[in-house]
């Protein structure tokens, strides 16, 4: 019951969240706090989640790799004058701030935008685990990096190992003719710490 209102609520926010960008020009941070607010609710139905959504995947969608939630190009200023009782709810905040934002003054080190720092870009730009040689050794060759988001939602990338790797990214370490992987991954939480996921082959 507790999710359906949220929900509910979350979609009320998204539509009230684009009137409010809507009498200004069309800009990339419009889509960029839906993305915010429909990630934090678990990406419902709806046609805004939906683009918001699409948006996301399409970003990491070679080439180039972008970072999936640009949350510098959703402006919001530092709310002090949130509710105590609101501060535990990220659509909220984000419409308060939003609502008084002047610029990109964005403060998210706070609990209630965990979500955000939940999000990782998996990049396997090669995975193979195969036999080679005359001896028919067993060799395990990749090349990845791992995207994350800072305490204030800055992108960065480091490089990783596929022992670091979900299964959804590497399903198995194998030695075989045919293990081989290519791709880009993104993974997130919701508000409520639910998991989610998509890969894009190339």
């Amino acid at each position: 019951m507790r999710r359906l209102v949220w929900k509910c609520g979350l979609g009320v926010s998204v539509a009230a969240l684009l009137s409010i960008a809507s009498p200004q020009p069309a800009k990339a941070y419009q889509v960029d706090c839906a993305i915010l607010l429909c990630l934090a609710g678990g990406l419902p139905a709806s046609a805004e989640c939906a683009h918001a959504r699409a948006v996301f995947i399409r970003r990491i969608t070679p080439w180039p790799i972008e970072p999936p939630l640009q949350i510098w190009r959703c402006p919001m200023g530092v709310s002090v004058n949130t509710p105590l009782q609101d501060r535990g709810n990220p659509a909220r905040i984000i419409l308060a701030q939003l609502s008084e934002s002047g610029g990109a003054d964005i403060d998210i080190s706070g609990f209630e935008f965990d979500f955000v720092r939940s999000i990782r870009v998996w990049d396997v730009s090669h995975y193979s685990h195969r036999e080679r040689g005359r001896d028919d050794d067993c060799s395990e060759r990749y090349s990845m990096n791992l995207g994350t988001y800072g305490t204030q939602g800055g992108f960065s990338w480091q490089r990783t190992t596929p022992a670091s790797a979900p299964t959804w990214v590497i399903p198995s370490r194998r030695c075989s003719s045919s293990n081989t992987r290519r791709g880009v991954g993104v993974e997130w939480e919701d508000h409520e710490g639910n998991h989610g996921y998509e890969w894009v082959a190339y």
